[in-house]
């Protein structure tokens, strides 16, 4: 309240969209977009500041890239025909049937982006590899784009190993959350495995097509690397292949930003990175620092015989995916369960559920699903999620009366048909009754009932809308927070209770 009293609605929106944690002050890293802006000055990040000086003599890594193109099938409006979506339009995406290159030799030290600043060594404690770009400056980056900007600091290492899958690889997405986050899964004497999810894009087409946009939910993985960055003992990269979708795809049909763009989703059964073994000297020395040849009298390779490493420190894969998640979406404080269980867990603790129903969307690690599909704010590079979802106040509403879920139409049409548990198909249909394209904000009791519901595009319509043009007092917008998102959703989700009422009571 003090906030909004000194800055206003627009100033303390501001503000917000600069505090990445909500903690009410600006730290340096977090004016930088201003700073930025202001001295049209960008500072050279530590990283960069340090000259790699080559080795001739360090560690090799051989790592192989593994793939298997989009099974077209699984595009669910974009096959061949349908809606007058022509041949030429999708044959990038056809005539991507392999990676770009199967195999690739790096310096291990080159994989010295992936360890932690100074004050991020806690098991857990993500900081970012590469940090999001976008603000309430940028908005979202351009669709009319064919060849990536050249990458600088940690973004190289990222751009190398991507460009093993395709030529035009993008390290930052055009939308949020973009870049690369990282956090400590366990630690040793001499090591660390660190965890990391990627987000990141390709462009499959160049002139004189245009553009279309190849955007896995996320890449993720782990390194485990030596604390002066000379040794890996093992790299893993790979887009998440367990959910029947994991990609988006957009491409445009002209060749200026307001052309219009189609929109599909679709399967992406592998798309992995993986070391062949530790990193290698390149350069092979004797007991008397004499160089020797790399293979035995035979012919053979050298083979070199490793130390096992003992982990003091170390917590589970499932733990640090789960930092990394919450790192790229704050929202996701709130736990989001599986559709089925979140109406369980409602009858249980007498709540209501919280349901967000989605035509498409990409991938989430966390649970095995997918995360909502990103909805651009009027006028900014914010989500939906991100501008709403993400509100202390609403998180505190959320936790305090919901049970939250979210799923996708295609997942609820497979269950509404499965006749074996009429629960859960009822369940599933009173659902798909109230859904629209492209997302459904559902509040219903634990027996399914719909109390109340919005669709996303015109929870963005009204939120665009002045106040004083707003009729419906369901949606009118409060004085007491920083932007119309959140106020209409703290709405929507107190007029959902209020609603529930008479239904809880009998």
């Amino acid at each position: 309240e003090l906030a909004l009293k000194s800055l206003g609605s627009e100033g303390l929106f501001l503000f917000s969209s600069l505090d990445t944690n909500n903690d009410l002050y600006l730290s340096p890293e977090e004016f930088k977009p201003i700073a930025e802006k202001l001295t049209g000055v960008a500072p050279i990040s530590e990283f960069e500041e340090e000259e790699e000086t080559p080795d001739p003599s360090g560690e090799t890594l051989s790592i192989v890239a593994k793939f298997q193109p989009l099974v077209m099938e699984t595009m669910t409006k974009s096959k061949d025909g349908f809606l007058g979506i022509s041949h030429v339009a999708l044959s990038g995406l056809r005539n991507w049937t392999a990676p770009a290159a199967p195999m690739s030799v790096m310096l291990a030290r080159q994989f010295k982006a992936f360890l932690p600043p100074k004050n991020k060594v806690d098991l857990g404690d993500p900081w970012w590899i590469i940090p999001s770009e976008l603000n309430i400056f940028t908005g979202y980056l351009s669709n009319n784009r064919f060849y990536p900007p050249p990458p600088k600091g940690k973004e190289i290492i990222i751009h190398r190993l991507l460009s093993m899958f395709h030529p035009r690889p993008f390290v930052k997405t055009r939308f949020a959350p973009q870049g690369a986050v990282a956090c400590i899964q366990a630690i040793s004497t001499f090591y660390y495995t660190i965890a990391f999810r990627i987000h990141a894009e390709f462009q499959l087409n160049e002139p004189p097509d245009f553009p279309f946009w190849f955007s896995p939910g996320q890449f993720t993985g782990h390194i485990i690397l030596s604390k002066d960055s000379s040794h890996v003992r093992e790299f893993k990269l790979f887009v998440p292949n367990n959910r029947s979708l994991n990609v988006d795809m957009e491409w445009l049909y002209g060749a200026s930003e307001s052309s219009n763009m189609e929109v599909d989703i679709g399967y992406l059964p592998q798309m992995e990175l993986e070391s062949t073994g530790p990193s290698i000297p390149s350069v092979i020395h004797d007991e008397n620092g004499n160089v020797i040849d790399s293979r035995d009298p035979s012919g053979e390779p050298i083979q070199f015989v490793f130390e096992e490493i003992t982990w003091q420190q170390e917590i589970p894969w499932e733990e640090a995916a789960q930092k990394l998640e919450v790192a790229m979406y704050p929202f996701k404080k709130v736990s989001y369960l599986p559709f089925t269980q979140a109406f369980e867990r409602a009858k249980a603790e007498k709540k209501l559920v919280h349901s967000i129903l989605l035509w498409g969307a990409l991938d989430d690690q966390k649970h095995n699903k997918l995360l909502p599909a990103s909805l651009p704010m009027p006028g900014s590079g914010r989500t939906l999620r991100e501008t709403v979802l993400e509100s202390s106040p609403i998180l505190a509403l959320l936790n305090e009366s919901f049970i939250s879920s979210w799923s996708l139409v295609k997942e609820l049409e497979e269950l509404q048909t499965n006749r074996e548990n009429e629960f859960y198909s009822k369940l599933a249909d009173l659902h798909l009754e109230k859904y629209n394209f492209p997302v459904e904000m559902i509040i219903c009791l634990p027996n399914g009932t719909v109390v109340h519901h919005i669709n996303a595009n015109y929870f963005l319509d009204i939120t665009s809308m002045k106040p004083e043009d707003v009729e419906s007092s369901i949606f009118s917008f409060s004085t007491n927070f920083e932007d119309p998102s959140t106020a209409t959703y703290l709405q929507f989700l107190k007029e959902g209770l209020q609603r529930a009422k008479p239904y809880l009571q009998t």
